[in-house]
């Protein structure tokens, strides 16, 4: 069985996947084109299949670990809440400036991937091991995505419910060839599914990387 400290960070963590998850149904529930959305509905089904994996995982890696292992985890926490906030800034930044934010929108992706190779680096150093890197960075990237969605989902949700024409066919075209607020459902979606995803990835190949070069 996990120990006390694992739980604190790990029971908060579900329970924003499982926030992310609500919000994202509250957006979509309503809207009956949701499955029409790009790749047969697949757009909107991506990141809610994706909240699902992440609770059982988050659960799943931190459950009967040692206190090596505990420590690297507690490093990818930090990290990644740190990580998460940057991606955060980015999300606001895309939306307040119309996806026209030039270098600083590279700029704050690549810092919050830099912090996921800390986060593998001190997770290494703390279990002994520098392959254990990989599974800081990964969980520090997860850390990460939950809140990126979070931001995501919370300016969806307040932008309020994605209107559609009443006439049918109008509807159509609109769905067919992307009125303004549905294009932007779909970035956000697309966005959200990319940080819940390939963050993982890159984050545990940071975080390997970023420790064998701290063995030198």
């Amino acid at each position: 069985m996990a120990s006390g400290p694992t739980r604190t960070y790990r029971i908060p963590l579900v329970l924003l996947a499982a926030a992310d998850l609500a919000i994202l149904g509250a957006i979509l529930w309503p809207w009956q084109q949701a499955l029409n959305l790009p790749i047969n509905g697949t757009t909107a089904i991506d990141p809610a299949i994706s909240l699902i994996a992440y609770m059982g995982l988050l659960y799943w890696m931190s459950s009967g670990i040692k206190d090596p292992t505990r420590d690297a985890i507690a490093a990818g926490t930090t990290f990644g809440i740190i990580a998460g906030l940057v991606l955060a800034a980015r999300v606001l930044i895309d939306i307040w400036t119309g996806h026209q934010s030039g270098f600083l929108h590279p700029a704050l992706l690549g810092l919050a991937v830099i912090l996921w190779g800390v986060a593998g680096l001190r997770g290494s150093r703390a279990a002994g091991n520098s392959s254990i890197g990989a599974l800081a960075g990964l969980w520090s990237a997860m850390v990460s995505g939950l809140i990126a969605c979070a931001a995501i989902f919370a300016d969806l949700y307040l932008a309020g419910p994605t209107q559609a024409s009443p006439d049918p066919w109008k509807q159509y075209q609109d769905l067919a060839i992307g009125n303004s607020a549905t294009q932007g459902l779909v970035h956000s979606l697309n966005n959200a599914t990319a940080f819940l995803l390939l963050g993982p990835l890159t984050g545990a190949l940071v975080g390997i990387i970023f420790a064998l070069l701290g063995q030198n």
